[in-house]
């Protein structure tokens, strides 16, 4: 279909539905796995659901324009409901499920919603204690009935019964359903997102159907997307990534959308479904990793030789394969036998033998990681984007793909850079505005639709790939005038498979200090097989051979750093592990896991403080949320450990 037939018939989300019912609509669009089972929708089926939804939602009162929240895990019911929502002309505002009730308050309340699709009790539960602080929220739709038999009824509703009065609707209700998706257009709002507020509150990003749409079509068009793809559902829904991919390309495309039965069961449900098209933030990829380590360390001598020797050939050859670069036949018919061997069954084991189109996006993937997929077949590329580029500023094209760039600018996106470095993107993605937020939204956002990242990189003269350096308001000085860009030493720290998160600090400093939190289940591993014994987490990362560990992996960085003319005052200095993870429900972390520097600064300047006087160690008492909400702390004693650095190539000239 041609933009213009997409400008006159395919302007919404209802639209595109309709579209797919009529034309494919005994192909599978929605599976979910339950107690087990999974259970399949065509996209016929979805079409009656998300009609008799609206229709229920229009006996509700649900009028144009109202703000509705969803707030569950990933599940077809929920998909219908935005869909449903946007049917009446109203707005789907999915939340972090995760989110705690003060966070989840915040939410309701700038929106303003008057509806929220609740998944089961926990969530009816967080909205019962913040409702007195929530006078617009007059009806709650909830989908699990387990727990809330004996709840008020007077405003909480059961999803089936909804769709099973709607199915009942009189003619009128139908008349009106069908005037209201009648006036949806391009400048309708598709939906609100809310950023993930790494410096402060979180803005509610206005998406328009022509940012959705525009979008989904020019990114499924850039990579080959197809009806018979399919997609597994599991990232946050209130996060813009899974909005395009699960409704936006989705159902653009019409390919399937698969939701897992729970966050447990994900690695099985990623085998069993086998995705063709899959996105992942880094630490999903370093993670099954980490855990494949872990295997090959328990294997056999001769089998961790054979996956050795194997893993270091693919290295070399497996990306040129990939691309459809020339490779000689001896080296193609050793490839093959690995892919038998090694490669095959590991790919089938990590679900991801079907992977045609593979992205990673959020933070930078360590370049050994990403080599360490692509060597094995699997098509995994980096893209950059953002909530309000409604996802897509730049992708890797196939055959362009390199660990150290975030691609070329995506199908209709322009960049520039300012002066400072920061880049600049325009394109028929740019959101509406952020609700509520004018000054916010001129800002970042200027009268010819050019809007500020916040971070700052440099486009390659050749090859016209974008850099990301680090975030624009992150980057700094030494004390001595040295570039300070904090991820840059972060993320390659970040690729030891025991090392989980890594907080760096050193703007207008003479040298560069970090925390560091220890991947909980690599070191246990690693402890379990060397039979060390420990009694918590806290007394594992504060363990002698642990810390030795760190410190090696800190000194190997610094020797690579050291080679980088620019950014070699990022070397670490000294450092610390931290006793405790970095945590979302603390507020150390953003509810798609971005480290909230700020916060953290604050929290912790007496182990910063510390760092950069001469002590040899450091006693802290620290605030924990627990699972519960209830609040506690843990104290502890935490060693500073000095690592070795090293002068640049460029120092070592200039001194000579």
């Amino acid at each position: 279909m041609n933009t213009a037939e997409v400008s006159k018939e395919l302007v919404s989300i209802p639209a595109l539905l309709d579209r797919n019912a009529r034309t494919f609509g005994d192909s599978t669009a929605y599976r979910e796995k339950e107690f087990g089972i999974w259970q399949s929708w065509t996209w016929s089926d979805t079409k009656v659901q998300v009609t008799n939804l609206a229709l229920g939602l229009l006996k509700l009162g649900v009028r144009e324009g109202d703000f509705c929240a969803i707030l569950g895990r990933n599940r077809p019911h929920f998909y219908w409901a935005m869909a449903a929502v946007q049917s009446v002309g109203a707005v789907p505002v999915p939340v972090y499920q995760d989110s705690a009730a003060e966070e989840l308050a915040y939410v309701l309340e700038d929106c303003g919603a008057r509806i929220v699709f609740a998944e089961d009790q926990e969530q009816v539960d967080k909205l019962v204690e913040i409702n007195d602080s929530l006078p617009q929220l007059e009806e709650v739709i909830y989908l699990d009935p387990r727990g809330l038999r004996k709840y008020d009824r007077t405003h909480l509703h059961d999803y089936n019964q909804m769709i099973a009065d709607g199915a009942e609707a009189d003619a009128t209700l139908n008349k009106e359903l069908d005037a209201r998706k009648a006036k949806l257009d391009y400048a309708s709002t598709c939906v609100m997102l809310y950023t993930s507020g790494t410096t402060g509150r979180p803005k509610g990003v206005v998406l328009s159907n022509r940012n959705v749409i525009e979008s989904a079509k020019n990114s499924s068009e850039f990579d080959h997307l197809r009806r018979e793809d399919d997609v597994l559902a599991y990232l946050p829904m209130a996060w813009v990534g899974d909005y395009i991919f699960s409704i936006g390309q989705a159902y653009w495309c019409g390919f399937c959308v698969n939701c897992p039965e729970s966050a447990d069961t994900l690695s099985v449900d990623l085998r069993e479904i086998g995705p063709t098209y899959f996105f992942a933030p880094p630490r999903v990829f370093e993670q099954q990793l980490t855990d494949v380590m872990i295997r090959i360390e328990d294997a056999s001598p001769f089998k961790r030789w054979l996956f050795n020797h194997f893993m270091d050939f693919a290295k070399d050859v497996g990306p040129d394969i990939l691309d459809g670069k020339p490779v000689g036949a001896g080296k193609r018919i050793k490839y093959a036998l690995g892919e038998a061997l090694i490669y095959g069954p590991l790919k089938n084991t990590l679900g991801y033998n079907r992977i045609r189109v593979g992205y990673t996006a959020g933070e930078a993937i360590g370049p050994e990681i990403f080599s360490f997929y692509r060597s094995m077949g699997i098509n995994l590329k980096q893209l950059y984007g953002q909530t309000e580029a409604t996802v897509f500023i730049t992708a890797q094209p196939d055959g362009e793909v390199r660990a150290d760039t975030v691609g070329v600018p995506s199908p209709g996106v322009e960049l520039k850079l300012a002066d400072s470095g920061e880049v600049y993107f325009r394109s028929p993605g740019v959101f509406e505005c952020y609700y509520k937020n004018p000054e916010s939204t001129a800002s970042t956002k200027d009268a010819e639709g050019w809007v500020a990242t916040g971070d700052a990189g440099f486009i390659e003269k050749d090859s016209g790939h974008l850099r990301i350096i680090d975030r624009a308001k992150d980057v700094g000085k030494l004390a001595d005038g040295r570039m300070f860009a904090p991820k840059y030493v972060e993320n390659k720290l970040k690729f030891f498979p025991n090392i989980l998160e890594v907080v760096a600090f050193g703007d207008g400093r003479d040298t560069c200090v970090a925390f560091i939190n220890i991947d909980h289940g690599a070191v246990a591993s690693w402890a379990e097989r060397n039979n060390i014994a420990y009694a918590s987490y806290q007394e594992l990362a504060g363990h002698p051979q642990v810390l030795a560990t760190i410190k090696t992996h800190v000194e190997e960085v610094n020797a690579q750093v050291a080679q980088d003319e620019m950014l070699s005052g990022c070397q670490i200095d000294r450092f610390l592990v931290l006793h405790k993870e970095l945590d979302a429900d603390d507020g150390e972390l953003t509810r798609t896991r971005k480290v909230r520097r700020r916060i953290i600064e604050e929290k912790y300047d007496d182990l910063i403080a510390a760092l950069y006087s001469d002590a040899s160690e450091v006693s802290t008492e620290t605030e924990v949320t627990y699972e519960d909400g209830r609040k506690g702390s843990i104290k502890a004693t935490l060693s500073l450990i000095d690592a070795t650095t090293h002068r640049s190539s460029s120092m070592k000239v200039a001194a000579e």
